[in-house]
Order: C-alpha cells, then sequence, then structure tokens
C-alpha cells in the first residue's frame, strides 16, 4: 500500500516545508503553517484516469514578435463603463482576472450584472457558494435573466467545470469564489493553499487554450490581501480590489495589477437594491450641499487614476480634554496628517500641540494623492480659528517639510474639474507650468504661491 504523503504550507505566502515551522523563513509571519496531504493512493489512481477531463496542452513553435499576426478583436467590449476603464478598454481573450473584497461589499452581484449584460456571446457563472434559486432571486433584483444568455452551474469540483465549459463554449466565465473550488489532484481541503493553487492553474489552462476571458473571485484576510498564496496573484493578468465602507453607498474598484492596461485607473458605484450603479461624475456626490459657511471645511482637487475628482475634507480642531492630544484621520494617511501638523506648527507658528484634530475625507473613500496637502491644512487652521474659507474655493498642491507648496501632476486637468462645477478660485503652487494660463484665467482666477504661509494670509486674511 502506497504512503501518504503530507507537507506544510504557509497559508500567507504558499511555502512549502518538509516540517512544520513557528515563523515563516519566506514571510516572517507566525504560526502560518498548516499540514495538507499532497499525494494518497487514491489521488495517484484518480489523476491517472483524469487526463480525459482537462484540456490537452498544445505544443507551439517560436514565432519572431514581426510574424505575429494583430488581432483586432483582442478586447470585449464590456456594458459596463466603469470596469471598462478599470481594465484598459473591455476583456482580453483568454486572460484571467481576479477580483477581491471584503464579504458583503457586492462582489458577486457586479460579477452577476457582468454576467447578465455580457454581449460577446454566452455567459456562464460558476457559484459554490448559492444556489440557482438564490442566484435567479439576485438576478430579478437586478432586473435581468430574461432577455439574455447567462448560464448558472453549481459546481466545485474543476474536472467536472472543465467538462461543462467544453460542452457549453461560453464566451466569458466567472468562477465565485475560488477558495470552494477541489481538485482531485490535490487530497486536502477546499480554500487550503494547494487547492487554491492547482484549482486557479486548472481554470487559467482552459482560459488561455480556448481564448475564454475568466473573472475569479477571491476572498480576502484580515488584513485585506486576497486570501490564499501570493503567488495566485502572479499567475492571473488582471488583480482588482473592490473596496468601500458598508456604511456608505459607495464603491470603489481599483486595479492593483494589469498586463494589458493602466493600473492608476478606478470604477466609482452607487450600492442601491436594484444593484450597482456606475457614477459617471463622482464629484458632484463627493460634495456637500449647504448653503451656509462652515469652518473646517476644504474642498481639494485630486485625481484617482486619470480621473480627477473634487472631494470635501473636513477639520476639527478642539481643546484636549483628557490631557494627552488626539489625532485621528478617517479617510487619510494619519502619519501624513501628523507631518502636516508639525509643518503647521514649525513654519507658520500655529501652536495645536494641545488641540485634538479630527480630519475626515467625506464620502467615505481613501485619498493618496499629496495634492490634498494644501487643502488639508487650510481646513485645519479654518476650523482652529473657526473662520470658514471663502466659498467656491479649491486647493491643489502638495505641502513639503519646509513649508513650500510643491507642484502637482495634471493641473490642467484638475482646473477643467473646478470650471466645471462652477468654482471661481483655485489655488496651486507657484512652480506649476499651466500650459493654458492665459485661456484659463479669463474662466477661473488662479492663485499661485510658493509657501503655505502665503496662501493662509491670501485666503483668510481677506475674509
Amino acid at each position: 500500500m502506497a504512503k501518504v504523503k503530507t507537507a506544510y504550507f504557509c497559508q500567507n505566502c504558499g511555502a512549502r516545508s518538509a516540517a512544520w515551522m513557528g515563523k515563516c523563513s519566506s514571510c516572517h509571519e507566525w504560526n502560518t503553517y498548516v499540514e495538507e496531504v499532497i499525494e494518497s493512493p487514491t489521488s495517484l489512481s484518480k489523476s491517472a484516469g483524469s487526463s480525459k477531463y482537462h484540456f490537452t496542452p498544445q505544443a507551439d513553435e517560436p514565432t519572431l514578435v514581426k510574424d505575429i499576426a494583430e488581432d483586432t478583436e483582442a478586447r470585449i467590449p464590456v456594458a459596463d463603463k466603469e470596469l471598462s476603464r478599470v481594465l484598459g478598454g473591455g476583456l482580453v481573450r483568454g486572460s484571467a482576472v481576479l477580483i477581491g473584497g471584503e464579504p458583503g461589499i457586492g462582489k458577486s452581484t457586479l460579477m452577476l450584472q457582468l454576467a447578465l449584460g455580457f454581449s460577446g456571446g454566452k455567459s456562464l457563472y460558476i457559484s459554490g457558494e448559492e444556489s440557482k434559486s438564490q442566484l435567479k432571486m439576485r438576478a430579478g433584483r437586478l432586473g435581468g435573466g430574461d432577455g439574455n444568455e447567462c448560464y448558472i452551474l453549481i459546481e466545485n469540483n474543476t474536472k467536472a467545470i472543465a467538462e461543462k465549459i467544453k460542452k457549453l463554449s461560453p464566451g466569458l466565465i466567472i468562477v465565485d469564489s475560488i477558495q470552494t473550488l477541489v481538485t482531485d489532484r490535490i487530497e486536502s481541503s477546499a480554500g487550503s493553499v494547494s487547492q487554491i493553487k492547482e484549482c486557479t492553474a486548472e481554470l487559467i489552462h482552459i482560459a488561455k487554450q480556448t481564448g475564454i476571458p475568466l473573472v475569479i473571485i477571491g476572498h480576502i484576510t484580515k488584513d485585506g490581501a486576497i486570501a490564499g498564496p501570493k503567488v495566485l496573484e502572479h499567475m492571473v493578468d488582471t488583480v482588482l480590489q473592490f473596496e468601500g465602507d458598508r456604511n456608505y453607498i459607495y464603491r470603489i474598484l481599483r486595479s492593483q495589477k494589469n498586463r494589458f492596461g493602466s493600473t492608476s485607473e478606478i470604477g466609482i458605484y452607487e450600492m442601491k437594491g436594484a444593484g450597482l450603479m456606475e457614477v459617471s461624475d463622482p464629484s458632484t456626490i463627493l460634495l456637500s450641499n449647504r448653503n451656509e459657511m462652515l469652518s473646517g471645511v476644504a474642498i481639494n482637487a485630486t485625481l484617482e487614476g486619470m480621473r480627477p475628482l473634487l472631494i470635501e475634507s473636513q477639520a476639527l480642531v478642539s481643546s484636549a480634554v483628557y490631557g494627552t492630544p488626539q489625532r485621528s484621520a478617517t479617510g487619510f494617511d494619519l502619519r501624513r496628517l501628523n507631518m502636516l501638523l508639525a509643518v503647521l506648527e514649525k513654519r507658520c507658528g500655529f501652536r495645536l500641540g494641545a488641540k485634538d484634530v479630527f480630519l475626515n475625507i467625506a464620502g467615505g473613500i481613501r485619498v493618496e494623492d499629496p495634492a490634498i496637502d494644501l487643502g488639508v491644512l487650510c481646513a485645519i487652521l479654518s476650523s482652529a480659528e473657526d473662520v470658514p474659507i471663502p466659498p467656491k474655493t479649491c486647493f491643489a498642491g502638495e505641502v513639503g517639510l519646509s513649508g513650500e507648496i510643491r507642484p502637482v501632476n495634471r493641473i490642467d486637468q484638475r482646473i477643467n474639474e473646478c470650471l466645471k462645477l462652477g468654482f471661481e478660485r483655485i489655488i496651486v503652487s507657484k512652480f506649476n507650468k499651466i500650459s493654458n494660463l492665459k485661456a484659463l484665467s479669463q474662466k477661473i482666477h488662479i492663485e499661485q504661491y510658493a509657501r503655505v504661509d502665503e496662501v493662509f494670509r491670501a485666503v483668510f486674511e481677506k475674509v
């Protein structure tokens, strides 16, 4: 009788070890090794007769780049404009896309909408988590399921999935989720590192050989990373992160890796009862509608990928009650907030060491663009002095440690976004080179300064 072989795998990075270790030598995480069966008598017999269920590899010959014919239909158009923007213009034939996000954020809803609205032929939605009746209810809520060719398959065995794909020949495959699939080649339980790697490799092999685009939904860990080995992200062509606060209705689809497009694009959705709705003009929904002027509020011109946005930063400065001042930031890097407060105290002379400072980016989104530094500082000072910022004023500038205002990229796009929403004044860096300054100055008042203290005098002394 053959001996059962086992090995230990790190659940964080997928490293393999012959014995259990407390600390992974690859990713240096503690208590991540789990024992998995890698070969048993039953798996040997199954793998020997399972070749007929899988696509056989095709021999290939080396070809010169100049001799390779370009495929004019390399991309399949997607009805969802936000998803198409993030993917780089549509789905690439034979590509593998991995999408991750927190539970309940809307991954399955977004992918079912993609399957229902797919116009490139049949779409196959493979689920290992829900029943057909549950998916039918969701499809009815999303307003689809009658006039399209969307097929539902409830299966978690890759051998059976491969047979169904051969029989149906769909134009799109969606798997929900990769953690529920199992293959007969591996004896470990579903969701283990070896199962996830092997199942993903088999599905990608099918996609590459048939030219069918593949979308895989993956769970995430408590740290926000996609569950499973890190090598999973290297196996696929595109990695998308679906994020957002469940207390808000807005969701952001962000590209972390894309072999066929830019990784700086984002898609914005609004969660409603009828599904995820595209937000074509996010600046209008991220700004609060108020009539009275309030202190501690500043409007910033930022960029998310290639898309300009106007966001609202809200600051609250109050006396520290418990002795030790608090620093809190929502949607903004707390370490950068502490740095900006140090610049405000050292370079401008404002004493905030004994004050509580709270900062919030309205709309529930997280911003990493340093161009909002200037607006954040003005919001903090506005709250500290209880002086509102003049209306229809926008800011775009990065603040350095010496108090200088550094230039930001694509300033023309930011100014045009302010014009579109009716702003009358924008404050930018003196070192920014604006290509059509004369034409823009006739439509909006552009003020350029070199240091933050100059901005403070220009903004608050006239109020």
